[in-house]
């Protein structure tokens, strides 16, 4: 699982190196000291056209040209936003990431702090790959309900919390299922029992014939 959790971390350095080098000559910006909301302008103008790679480009450049610009929290959520929406959850994890550490103040955390949720909740595509994922996102959802009880984001996160716990919970029946297959009762009774904890049971989940785990998450 931490073999995994540090795949995704290189994953997002390498894509920071393609943002420094410039991902091609089509998308890179050889501009340079110009006023912050030109910068600004851009970034919004390539979000508006589906290039984020670009945005991304210009958003390197506004940062490193204006660190202090008061433009900056607004263009990182901008491409935070997305880059969700891209279905690129890494890359809206990371600009998430920089927004709380270094922009969002009172309630624009709590909006971060869901988005983060919902792009890690999104980004699970392999439930049996991503185990250590969906348990995070899942400590991170109780976290976030306990710290916010009465968020207006709280409904999308119970939704979240209920469809995570439903996939672990057919995970644990199908592994149980397969050991029990292989005569290996132990690791079907281990678990069975893990299921026993759940807040959930069999009568509450009605199970497609095909693609159950795709159809949690879609």
């Amino acid at each position: 699982m931490r073999i995994q959790f540090n795949i995704k971390k290189i994953g997002v350095f390498l894509l920071l190196i393609a943002l420094f080098t410039g991902c091609s000559n089509k998308d890179a910006v050889n501009e340079y000291d110009k006023p912050a909301l030109y910068w600004y302008n851009q970034v919004v103008k390539e979000i508006a056209s589906s290039n984020l790679d670009k945005a991304d480009n210009y958003y390197i450049s506004l940062k490193s040209e204006h660190t202090r610009s008061p433009l900056l929290p607004t263009a990182t959520m901008l491409l935070a936003q997305a880059h969700m929406e891209d279905q690129a959850y890494i890359m809206a994890d990371y600009y998430l990431d920089v927004y709380l550490k270094k922009y969002a103040r009172g309630t624009k955390i709590e909006q971060a702090k869901f988005l983060k949720i919902k792009a890690a909740f999104l980004g699970i595509k392999d439930i049996n790959k991503e185990q250590q994922l969906m348990l995070d996102t899942l400590t991170n959802v109780d976290k976030f309900v306990k710290r916010y009880p009465h968020s207006i984001y709280l409904p999308i996160v119970d939704t979240i919390k209920v469809r995570l716990h439903m996939a672990q919970y057919m995970l644990n029946e199908n592994i149980s299922n397969l050991y029990a297959r292989l005569g290996k009762e132990k690791g079907a009774k281990f678990y069975k029992e893990k299921n026993a904890h759940s807040p959930l049971n069999m009568v509450d989940i009605k199970a497609p014939k095909v693609g159950f785990l795709e159809s949690i998450f879609n």
